[in-house]
């Protein structure tokens, strides 16, 4: 197929999935005039995961963590934005296929990170809240709500035990600062807006198979992070899986249940398999194998960054590199170099992934972080500062930064947030205004 380049245009680049990955190649490829670059994604807006958790537990609203593309990208005359989803890639004739339409490219690129792994378990699958995105963020929101509403109005103790009692599955960075946030909110906020529910309610519970919380972590931020959580009153089950949900009922490893209509999935994700991209070309969690600069082996003029491609050519990662959004960051920002030492014809640089340290957030004024070059440790309130400071930081724009600063001084100084409100739409009676309609025309004739 002869290319773009070979006819003097600008180089067609399509990047599938508009997250740290791939919004940061965007950004960073805008300033190179020999490339036209559009962007796909299925969302009309780039949203923060980090503090995905935050907008479900009410201490964010939306706006505060999510910013439309188009703005973003707007007097960006070589940087567009589709909105659709990928359906499939003809790698031969170099076409991407969308719901929507379809876009021929000289390079493609994958950076469409990870959906939630059920690991098979239907029921899971289908009555656990998952935390990946903004949607699930607000389901899980006005599910906690509800349940606690009802529980305020039921007379049956077992019911509203089941109603207030919470269990999360998975001992990571999610796990344990939904787990955090939950239980402050059981303690500052509950108590005091449903009255009703006080000495009635039920437990939370984080539930982990690996022996500590926060495994990649030191020693030093496992141990802080588990007794920061049990003096919050988290119930805390280790060396232990959720096996399935079943009739209001968690059901453990061990054998053990809990009684809950409550369950927050925060325990695994997989990367998305491609129509398009050769089996062979798939490794460990379904992520794309590539090489060290990041063309996914086995296909000409296609690439893939962050959490969907697995590297093993990083010879401090032999295994692939982590699934963080500092390895997306930096993949997406030697891509958009390499991508001007393609069209300089100069040799291409191979990825190396630079670790500037892990954190985590337990609750207020404590938090946990491990820088590992200089080797250092820090937790509570120190830690709980680099963490706030570097994640408004990271946010995208300065709009996103003062309204998460805003929200944040409030919820400090008064432990409450006002943004509960339960908002969901109405879904839609066509018949019944169908009806309406004909009845109308029916009167006036």
């Amino acid at each position: 197929m002869e290319s773009s380049e070979t006819k003097g245009q600008a180089i067609k680049v399509v990047i599938i999935g508009g997250g740290f990955a791939g919004i940061n190649l965007a950004q960073r490829l805008q300033h190179d005039k020999r490339y036209e670059i559009t962007l796909v994604d299925k969302n009309n807006y780039n949203f923060f995961p980090p503090l995905i958790y935050q907008l479900a537990t009410g201490f964010l609203e939306t706006s505060s963590i999510c910013y439309p593309f188009r703005k973003l990208f707007r007097d960006k005359a070589n940087l567009h934005f589709h909105m659709g989803e990928f359906q499939r890639v003809d790698p031969a004739a170099h076409i991407c296929y969308l719901n929507n339409g379809e876009i021929q490219y000289d390079y493609l690129v994958f950076a469409t990170g990870t959906e939630t792994n059920y690991f098979g378990n239907e029921n899971i699958k289908k009555l656990a809240i998952p935390m990946k995105n903004v949607n699930d963020a607000l389901e899980m929101r006005n599910t906690l709500l509800k349940r606690l509403e009802i529980a305020c109005i039921t007379k049956d103790p077992v019911e509203r035990r089941k109603l207030t009692t919470i269990v999360i599955a998975g001992g990571g960075p999610t796990g344990v600062e939904v787990s955090g946030m939950l239980a402050e909110l059981r303690q500052y906020v509950v108590r005091k807006d449903y009255p009703e529910l006080h000495g009635h309610g039920g437990e939370i519970y984080l539930v982990s198979g690996g022996e500590s919380l926060l495994e990649p972590m030191t020693k030093k931020s496992q141990r802080h992070t588990y007794n920061a959580l049990r003096k919050l009153g988290v119930k805390i089950k280790l060396k232990t899986r959720v096996k399935d949900f079943v009739d209001d009922q968690v059901i453990l490893g061990n054998g053990d249940t809990i009684q809950t209509k409550t369950l927050i999935w925060a325990a695994g994700v997989t990367a998305r398999l491609m129509d398009g991209i050769p089996v062979a070309s798939t490794g460990a969690g379904r992520r794309m194998m590539t090489d060290a600069y990041n063309r996914v082996i086995g296909v000409d003029d296609i690439f893939a960054i962050g959490d969907t491609c697995i590297q093993t050519t990083d010879k401090n990662f032999p295994e692939g590199h982590p699934q963080l959004a500092q390895v997306a960051l930096q993949q997406g920002k030697l891509l958009a170099d390499n991508f001007s030492h393609m069209a300089d014809n100069k040799p291409l640089k191979p990825f190396s992934y630079v670790d500037k340290g892990t954190m985590a957030i337990i609750g207020r004024n404590n938090a946990v972080a491990d820088i590992p070059k200089p080797k250092l440790h820090f937790n509570g309130f120190i830690a709980w500062a680099m963490w706030l400071f570097i994640h408004v930081m990271a946010l995208i724009n300065y709009r996103n930064k003062l309204k998460t600063m805003y929200n944040w001084t409030v919820a400090y100084f008064t432990r409450d947030q006002a943004l509960r409100m339960i908002i969901k739409p109405i879904p839609p009676q066509p018949d019944l205004k169908q009806a309406e309609m004909a009845a109308a025309v029916k009167s006036s004739v």
